[in-house]
């Protein structure tokens, strides 16, 4: 029984590369709940926005079956990334697509029918896998760039957990001055939330300088208790109350103890997509302009959010890619399919993957925790929306950080590269979007080599890569043209 325990363990060893990776079960099962606890906010905040629309017949969906639907897909595919790719990256509905999906796309069709443009878009991208042309534009990408494109991921996290923590705001009147940003509320850290979080950061600050294991883990978890005990001292409340803001809340949820656990999960909207139909309600170009803006923030989003991830855990090989990384691409790209299926939207990699990477996972093992989980919140929802913004922003600023190391390894003396790796790194956290950031560094990069005499250091698929971009930044000229 015991050989066969150890034989067991052994294949189980050998299928996710445990050992070669310099990993354990234990931290894999660490990393898989960190991811989780930093992306969980999802399966409140992708319901939230898509409910917000209305489609060109004033219809809205549910947003009990959009929770549903969201943890669904988030962890069907994220167990599949664990299981397929044997990587450490975990899949939910993209930010910024389900915006668009929900007040671009949506308003001038059926929900059906922008689902089933998510759907198209989903397809087309399996097809550019499955043709290789994914992966040979990734590896058409310059080593250094690909570097600026971890950074320039990491100071987007960094600031998304500094906004979205409360600790940096918009200024309220920013058409008024030259200071679109500011600290806290007028200048000042006046709110509990901002405490907590502020006591989270250090926390978690010092954990990880002392290098105690679990350390973003245990962050986000201290900030969480400290925001439920400020809670239930100082009835704080939500951001929002009866429709008015209030600055001094906290952020998508209130840190209370749910009134009860288990809920049933509503699966209504699978299935809820129509393929076809768009084409002849919009017209051609509306659909084509749209599938292309989400072919684009999909195929270069994912690639930036694999190399960061990877790059943060040491996992890149000579030419700068991940371990599988076809198959890698191959399940982001059905999950974008998967996403528009579900009536969720695109589901892409996410960023926040590299949480667990910092607790120690280098396996798919991670990944399936953090699947498992994701399924798990369907039912127990009500304890997902005990942890707010501001608990969970910890980890986003600390592994910022992390990411933002490996600035060093890039050749800042040699101005082709630099100022490209340059344009890369801020504009990403600067517009909000890690596809601009990429499509700058790769625009940059192309003229720079072209004005220098060295176009034939660039790879030939770079030039159409960089044509690309430029439509795709020029595509609101281009809709109004036609």
């Amino acid at each position: 029984m015991a050989d066969a325990t150890v034989a067991q363990q052994s294949r189980f060893d050998r299928f996710f590369e445990i050992t070669a990776r310099g990993s354990t079960v234990s931290r894999e099962v660490r990393g898989g709940l960190a991811t989780f606890f930093t992306m969980a906010y999802i399966v409140v905040l992708n319901p939230l926005i898509l409910s917000s629309g209305v489609d060109k017949d004033g219809a809205k969906l549910a947003i009990t079956a959009l929770a549903s639907g969201t943890a669904l897909v988030a962890g069907v595919m994220t167990i599949l990334m664990g299981v397929v790719a044997r990587f450490p990256l975990a899949l939910a509905a993209g930010l910024g697509v389900n915006a668009l999906v929900a007040f671009e796309i949506a308003p001038q069709m059926t929900w059906a029918d922008a689902m089933g443009l998510v759907v198209i878009e989903g397809v087309l991208i399996t097809v550019l896998v499955l043709t290789g042309l994914r992966t040979a534009v990734f590896r058409a990408v310059p080593t250094q760039l690909k570097t600026a494109i971890g950074v320039g991921i990491g100071l987007f996290l960094a600031l998304i957990g500094f906004v979205d923590s409360g600790f940096v705001r918009r200024v309220p009147d920013a058409a008024n001055t030259t200071v679109p940003v500011g600290l806290g509320i007028g200048g000042k850290l006046v709110s509990w939330p901002a405490l907590a979080f502020g006591i989270g950061l250090l926390l978690t600050v010092v954990l990880v300088v002392r290098k105690v294991r679990g350390a973003i883990l245990i962050g986000i978890l201290a900030s969480t208790v400290l925001a439920i005990i400020i809670e239930a001292v100082a009835k704080v409340g939500p951001s929002f109350v009866d429709g008015k803001p209030n600055p001094k809340g906290w952020s998508l949820n209130v840190p209370t103890l749910p009134d009860k656990v288990v809920d049933k999960p509503d699966f209504s909207l699978l299935g809820h997509f129509n393929v076809l139909h768009s084409w002849q309600a919009a017209g051609v170009l509306v659909p084509l302009m749209f599938v292309f803006t989400l072919l684009i923030t999909d195929f270069f989003d994912t690639m930036g959010t694999m190399v960061a991830v990877a790059q943060e855990g040491d996992m890149l090989d000579e030419n700068n890619m991940p371990p599988k990384t076809r198959e890698i691409l191959l399940v982001d790209s059905l999950a974008a399919a998967a996403g528009g299926a579900a009536s969720t939207s695109s589901n892409t990699s996410y960023i926040e993957s590299a949480s667990g990477v910092a607790e120690g996972a280098r396996t798919g093992i991670a990944s399936v925790v953090t699947g498992v989980l994701f399924l798990l919140a369907m039912f127990f929802a009500p304890l997902v929306t005990v942890v707010p913004f501001e608990a969970a922003s910890v980890a986003l600023v600390v592994v910022g950080f992390l990411m933002m190391t490996a600035v060093r390894t890039i050749d800042w003396a040699d101005y082709d590269i630099a100022l490209p790796a340059f344009l890369t790194i801020v504009i990403m956290p600067f517009t909000y979007s890690i596809s601009n950031g990429i499509g700058a560094g790769i625009i940059s990069y192309v003229v720079v080599k072209l004005v220098g005499g060295k176009a034939r250091e660039v790879h030939p698929l770079l030039y159409g890569v960089a044509v690309l971009f430029l439509i795709y930044f020029l595509r609101g000229p281009i809709e109004s043209v036609f």
